[in-house]
């Protein structure tokens, strides 16, 4: 006879195949990311394996595309990588990138963190993308090595 697997609980701290969304709240909506899950086939996570460590790789080439950006002072470029990595981050939940993505979006499109008021001075602009672009890569690492741990992965190699 097979040996059965235990039921994971919300309980648990964070080990291979469970999240304590107790803990991680403010970076991961546990209802979106098990929408995620659900589309699993019940023996395995290859499904949304697939679709995490694709936005790993997402993620990591639009930082690297940011930073380009925001050495060349291209707001409109920053504005449209926020939009894009937000969408990303949040079909998988990703609140902290998320809300940071968004900040960029709107500071790139010449506006408050917002969204809502004009900010008129680029320079003022790009410094309020370069520091939530170093946040946003710091609060992208820790959901990456939740995540990781989560689908029984080496942790990232920076870590």
């Amino acid at each position: 006879m097979a040996p059965t697997t235990p039921k994971k609980t919300k309980e648990e701290p964070a080990s291979k195949g469970s999240l304590n969304f107790s803990l991680i709240s403010d970076v991961i909506d546990q209802t979106t990311f098990e929408q995620i899950l659900e589309m699993d086939d019940e023996d395995d996570r290859d499904f949304s394996h697939g679709i995490v460590f694709g936005f790993f790789d997402q993620a990591e080439t639009t930082f690297e595309n940011m930073e380009t950006a925001l050495e060349s002072k291209n707001l409109g470029e920053l504005s449209s990588l926020g939009h894009f990595l937000k969408g990303s981050s949040a079909t998988l939940g990703l609140s902290k990138v998320k809300d940071a993505c968004e900040k960029i979006q709107h500071y790139g499109a010449g506006k408050d963190e917002s969204g809502t008021s004009d900010e008129p001075d680029e320079e003022v602009s790009l410094k309020n993308i370069k520091t939530t672009l170093e946040d946003v890569k710091r609060d992208y690492k820790e959901v990456e090595g939740y995540l990781r741990k989560f689908f029984g992965d080496s942790p990232a190699p920076s870590e």
